[in-house]
C-alpha cells in the first residue's frame, strides 16, 4: 500500500534517496561556509594590501620631496603625503576634520576644478600647483595653514568657495548613505543593488552572451565584429531597461569605460566611475561597491 503511494519506490529506496539529499545538503552547506570565509578573508587580505599601496604612496611622496630638494635649480613641490582611504579610513578622516573649530570664517571648503580660481591661488600660494594636481577635488584649509589638505571623493559636488568657522563635509559625498541604487555594468554582465547606507537590500543581475576574442575561421572579422557589437548593444539596453525600473531615485553608476559612455545619455546617474570589477554579477557588485566608495587624500 506504501509502495502504491509512494508511487513505486520502495521505503528502503526512498530512505535511502532521502540520505543522499541530506549529504547533498550537507555538502552545499559546507560549500557556502567555505565561501563566506573565503570571502572574509578576500576583504581582510584586500584591506591589507590597501594598507600597504597606501604606505608606499606616502613613501614615494616623500621620497619626490627629497629629490626635488637635491635637484640644483629646481624647485617642484611634492605632496606631504597621499593615499587611498577606504570607508573607515574615510570616517575617521572626516571625524577629525568635522572636530575642528576654526575662527568665523577661518575654515575654508573649496570644491576645485580646472582652472583653480584665483582666491585658492591667494591662498595656497606656491601650493596651488599641488591643487591643481589633485583636481578634481575638495581642498580644505585653515587660516593659520595648520590644515591643508584635498580630498578626491567618490562624489564631486557644484562648485563652491567656503569660509566659515567650520569644515564643510557633508558625508554623503564621499560614504553611502541614505537610499540609493548602485550598479555595475560591463558589455556582458549587468548588476544593480539598491542599498540603505551600506546594507544592500536587493539585488538583480544577469549574464550576455556575448562573443570573445575573433579567431581565424568561420565569420569574418567584420562580420564578427558586427555581430558582437550587436549582442553588447542588446545586452546594455537591458541593462537601461533594468537602471530605468529601480525603485529608488539616487544612482551611482560603475562599469567598464565603454559600457559607461554608452550609457551616459540614457541613464540619469548622480555619480559614475570606470571601475576593474569582474566576475559573476554579484560578486563583481560588491567588489565594485568597495572601489568606488574610496577617497583619495592628498596632504598639501
Amino acid at each position: 500500500m506504501f509502495d502504491r503511494l509512494l508511487r513505486g519506490g520502495t521505503v528502503s529506496e526512498l530512505e535511502s534517496e532521502l540520505e543522499a539529499a541530506r549529504e547533498q545538503q550537507e555538502h552545499l552547506e559546507a560549500q557556502l561556509e567555505a565561501e563566506k570565509r573565503r570571502r572574509a578573508d578576500a576583504v581582510t587580505d584586500r584591506q591589507a594590501a590597501q594598507e600597504q599601496v597606501n604606505d608606499l604612496e606616502d613613501r614615494i611622496a616623500q621620497l619626490e620631496g627629497t629629490v626635488d630638494r637635491l635637484r640644483d635649480g629646481e624647485r617642484e613641490l611634492s605632496y606631504r603625503g597621499r593615499r587611498t582611504l577606504d570607508r573607515r579610513a574615510t570616517e575617521r578622516i572626516l571625524g577629525r576634520l568635522q572636530s575642528v573649530d576654526a575662527p568665523p570664517d577661518g575654515a575654508l571648503t573649496a570644491v576645485v576644478r580646472d582652472p583653480v580660481p584665483d582666491e585658492l591661488r591667494d591662498q595656497f600660494g606656491d601650493r596651488t600647483s599641488l591643487l591643481e594636481r589633485a583636481a578634481p577635488c575638495i581642498a580644505l584649509a585653515d587660516e593659520d595653514r595648520l590644515i591643508s589638505v584635498a580630498l578626491r571623493p567618490p562624489v564631486l559636488p557644484d562648485s563652491e568657495i567656503r569660509w566659515d568657522a567650520t569644515f564643510d563635509v557633508d558625508r554623503s559625498n564621499y560614504l553611502p548613505t541614505g537610499s540609493f541604487a548602485f550598479a555595475l555594468v560591463r558589455s556582458d554582465v549587468f548588476a544593480l543593488g539598491e542599498y540603505r547606507g551600506e546594507e544592500r537590500l536587493s539585488f538583480e543581475g544577469f549574464e550576455s552572451d556575448v562573443k570573445g576574442d575573433h579567431s581565424k575561421g568561420g565569420f569574418s572579422q567584420g562580420r564578427f565584429e558586427r555581430r558582437r557589437d550587436a549582442q553588447i548593444d542588446e545586452h546594455l539596453d537591458a541593462a537601461a531597461d533594468a537602471l530605468e525600473s529601480r525603485d529608488v531615485e539616487t544612482l551611482y553608476l560603475t562599469g567598464d569605460r565603454g559600457a559607461l559612455d554608452a550609457l551616459e545619455d540614457r541613464v540619469d546617474a548622480k555619480a559614475s566611475a570606470a571601475v576593474d570589477a569582474s566576475g559573476k554579477p554579484e560578486a563583481a557588485l560588491d567588489d565594485a561597491f568597495e572601489d568606488f566608495w574610496q577617497t583619495k587624500l592628498y596632504l598639501i
